[in-house]
């Protein structure tokens, strides 16, 4: 997965440019606040059923280390990794305070400096989950696995309940890109739907479902017709997944996509405004281009399809060239918040209110540690 990784190359000094304080744009119709600080690169959030906001945390990596003798390497200039178990779920109260929820998950570097760890959560029936993409032989942590989580939210206790790492290897894609192949995966997006959890493999391609009692079965591969583009982001809509794609670097802007894979349903489906629909099953129904490097996909109150991009210039990622669009019904995309430095995930929350990741993929010395914050943005419905 050539995303979060390589951002290593001149971001160091230019995070440092850039500031901790974002100089933000927006529309007149958006306004936006810092809502939490002091998160070690948060990745994806979600409020729970208590109000508060959950956060991802990717960690700090360790200092563990693996050999092609124990287990398959990541290639350089990527691999190897160390590992440790820094990764963490924190909360965010209605006060702003951040509080720690559960600890001790599987945080990796990589030899660039870049960090994979709690890569998201999602409630299901009220239980937290957190994705899980630091563990594995290849990314120092050989005794723990990456995949989905079960966390007690009161107790702080959690248990990984689907081993996503082994899946891959009993049930590898089509399509495997030789020179940026994670053995373990990279997991990066998590949501519950249909009384399910789904989540998305970037370097392998697959989208996956995982149920309660840690079944993993494959939604679709969609390496096996799109090749290696790095799928990083799903959300759903009347029984339909919209996934969105990071692309390979360097960045080439205006090329990622949203791709719409379709389920069996009734001839009067709707899809999301800016989307067309026309035929049934588990594939790719619709692709739209005109986006760059998507980290995160959500659906506002508006019904309309909200886009987090990484970086929008060309190149490798900037600090400060993080984005969110929209679709309009007309299918148009539309800027609505510019301006974040390395965004990762994306939330709306019970008010209405967007909440965004803001410097969640900083790599080691490029920001003090604990430099990650939550923004929060009252967007306007747009039409």
């Amino acid at each position: 997965m050539k995303t979060i990784r390589l951002m290593s190359m001149g971001l160091c000094a230019a995070v440092a440019a850039v500031g901790i304080v974002p100089a933000l744009s927006a529309a007149e119709s958006v306004t936006t606040s810092v809502y939490a600080t002091g998160l070690q690169d948060p990745r994806g959030l979600r409020f729970g059923p208590d109000g508060d906001l959950y956060v991802a945390e990717a960690g700090t990596g360790g200092t563990n280390a693996t050999t092609p003798k124990m287990c398959q390497q990541v290639p350089a200039p990527v691999g190897p990794y160390t590992g440790g178990s820094t990764g963490r779920v924190s909360k965010v109260g209605r006060d702003h305070k951040v509080t720690t929820v559960a600890t001790g998950f599987p945080s990796a570097m990589d030899a660039m400096g870049d960090l994979i760890g709690v890569a998201d959560v999602a409630f299901l029936d009220g239980t937290l989950y957190a994705l899980v993409a630091g563990g594995g032989c290849s990314h120092g942590n050989p005794m723990q696995a990456s995949g989905v989580a079960q966390v007690n939210r009161n107790t702080g206790k959690w248990n990984l309940i689907a081993d996503i790492g082994a899946f891959l290897k009993t049930h590898p894609a089509k399509f495997e890109s030789a020179d940026d192949f994670e053995p373990d995966g990279t997991l990066y997006s998590l949501i519950a739907a249909h009384r399910e959890l789904y989540t998305v493999e970037p370097n392998h391609g697959q989208v996956l479902r995982v149920r309660k009692d840690g079944d993993i079965k494959q939604v679709i591969d969609i390496s096996a017709s799109q090749g290696h583009i790095v799928p990083t982001s799903i959300a759903e809509l009347n029984g339909d997944f919209y996934v969105g794609n990071l692309n390979l670097f360097p960045i080439d802007p205006q090329w990622a996509r949203v791709q719409v894979i379709s389920r069996s349903h009734d001839d009067d489906f709707d899809a999301a405004p800016g989307f067309r629909h026309d035929e049934r099953g588990y594939h790719i129904v619709d692709s739209k281009a005109g986006f760059t490097t998507v980290v995160a996909v959500d659906f506002g109150p508006d019904g309309l399809l909200y886009v987090l991009e990484l970086s929008a210039a060309a190149g490798f990622p900037t600090p400060g060239a993080g984005k969110v669009v929209r679709v309009k019904h007309s299918g148009e995309i539309e800027d609505v918040l510019s301006g974040l430095v390395v965004p990762t995930g994306m939330t709306f929350g019970p008010d209405g209110a967007l909440y965004i990741s803001n410097f969640g993929a900083i790599p080691a010395g490029a920001a003090p540690v604990g430099s990650g914050q939550i923004l929060r943005a009252e967007v306007a419905p747009g039409w």
